[in-house]
């Protein structure tokens, strides 16, 4: 029998979040977590129990012979010059008709530190799905996902954000104009994904069918009246800046006449869904949020 993983204390993981998103520096991560290292339980146990473990998450394997997947880059003038990503589709559209072997697309965007493994998975998953997923990196001009989220991260912040912005645009449009797609996207993202799923949704207008963002920044009030997509939106109680934005964009959306539902998942941390994290990661919000996501892009992405 495996012996019981201590609970870690609710301030450890807040200070995590904090670290992993840039606003407090290793040195200052390492010394707050100090003050927890109490009844057996050493900063380095504590360290290892919050950084992500991408094997234990995972879900489908990269050599899952259900799906096809690669590497493409796209080209973005008005970017960075190009974003590379992670292309995924399931093989059996290859053995459908030329008219169903043409899929929904879904734009899978990162948080604040690049295409990491879990981002990889997310894709994964949503061609098991049936659609098919493309999961761009951010960080495409300055090398890519360095292997390290704290490393990331500190890339992440190097990177313009207007001309970020213009890459996941381009990736978007880059997608729906596939030959293998039908025409018909929707995006996901997860904290910075989030914001960039809303993002995507006000740039793109008519030419995106949903977003369903985790945990995202809203976009300004103004914007909401650009949406045309159908907007599934995700935040976790405990996550009370965020989940705070929840009820003006309701109001703005009910105004803009755009179809739309926001779950607030009780006991829920930011970056709930993310299993690679398993201190944070709250089994029933996220597999409650996920069905929630596919039938979601079912509904509004499925020709």
């Amino acid at each position: 029998m495996e012996p019981t993983k201590p609970k870690l204390p609710s301030e450890a993981i807040a200070l995590y979040n904090l670290f992993i998103h840039g606003e407090i520096s290793r040195r200052a991560f390492m010394d707050g977590l100090q003050r927890f290292a109490i009844g057996g339980l050493t900063a380095a146990a504590l360290i290892e129990a919050l950084m992500p473990n991408y094997a234990l998450g995972q879900q489908v394997s990269k050599t899952d012979d259900r799906i096809k997947a690669s590497y493409e880059t796209v080209p973005s003038p008005q970017g960075n010059g190009s974003i590379k990503g992670y292309l995924v589709r399931p093989v059996s559209a290859d053995t459908r008709s030329a008219t169903a072997a043409k899929l929904p697309g879904i734009i899978v965007v990162h948080e604040n530190r690049g295409l990491n493994p879990h981002i990889e998975d997310i894709a994964r998953r949503l061609a098991l799905a049936n659609f098919m997923a493309f999961a761009p990196d951010g960080l495409t001009s300055l090398g890519g996902f360095p292997g390290d989220d704290y490393k990331g991260g500190q890339l992440f912040g190097k990177v313009d954000g207007r001309k970020m912005t213009e890459d996941f645009v381009a990736a978007a449009m880059w997608l729906k104009s596939r030959a293998d797609c039908s025409g018909k996207i929707g995006a996901t993202g997860f904290c910075y994904g989030g914001g960039m799923s809303n993002t995507l949704a006000v740039r793109l207008g008519a030419d995106i069918a949903a977003a369903a963002p985790f945990y995202g920044g809203p976009p300004a009030k103004d914007d909401v009246l650009k949406i045309k997509a159908a907007i599934l939106v995700h935040h976790g109680e405990l996550d009370t800046r965020l989940a705070a934005t929840w009820p003006a964009y309701d109001t703005a959306l009910k105004a803009a006449n755009v179809p739309h539902e926001g779950y607030i998942y009780a006991g829920a941390v930011h970056g709930f869904n993310c299993d690679a994290t398993p201190e944070r990661y709250n089994k029933a919000a996220a597999d409650q949020a996920w069905q929630r996501t596919i039938d979601w892009f079912n509904k509004y992405v499925r020709v």
